[in-house]
């Protein structure tokens, strides 16, 4: 059974990520995406974890995970080596009901990172629910291709739109006719 898409608000809410290596710090590029509002836990850092951490004044604690580590967090992101680490981190995460995912071990995992694209306010996830990383990443590359350079000034004008105009069918109509000739248009460009 694949996995639901579903995009979460993280607004006030608290991320921890364990471990400091290449691939920690690959989960944690993608999460200041979205949220500033992360700790990290390792007692080893690459150089580019630790420039994240100072250039976002991320939260670190400079050791390994020990129990109890996860209280209070909505989600966490174990990026280590260690199976049995894993495993005590999935169990500890799934009687607080906390979200959690393991790196490249999908038993312990409660969601998985699609491959995906932000542009301002526009976000495009792809998963082929780990059948294939690869193919998620070549497939996004080929979408990004496709997007036009304007597009999160056309996002803001919508947005903006949908602020100013009342509530109705005339606003739900202008809007429903501003995307769809900014989508043909793209695709007879292309």
């Amino acid at each position: 059974m694949g996995y639901f898409p579903a995009f979460l608000k993280l607004q006030n809410k608290k991320v921890l990520i364990i471990g400091g290596g290449k691939i920690a710090t690959d989960k944690l590029s993608h999460m200041l995406d979205f949220t500033k509002n992360i700790t990290i836990i390792s007692p080893d850092l690459s150089s580019s974890m630790q420039e994240f951490i100072e250039c976002h004044n991320l939260a670190y604690l400079p050791r390994r995970f020990k129990s109890g580590d996860t209280q209070g967090f909505f989600l966490v992101i174990v990026a280590v080596d260690n199976i049995e680490v894993q495993k005590e981190v999935y169990q500890e995460c799934q009687q607080s009901r906390t979200l959690c995912n393991a790196v490249d071990s999908v038993e312990y995992c409660d969601f998985i990172f699609p491959s995906y694209i932000k542009r301002g306010d526009l976000t495009i996830a792809i998963s082929t629910s780990g059948a294939s990383p690869a193919f998620a990443k070549y497939l996004r590359r080929a979408i990004e291709k496709l997007l036009p350079d304007n597009l999160e000034e056309f996002l803001d004008e919508l947005k903006n739109l949908r602020k100013t105009l009342p509530k109705g069918i005339e606003r739900m109509q202008l809007l429903d006719s501003k995307a769809k000739e900014f989508i043909q248009k793209l695709f007879k460009e292309k």
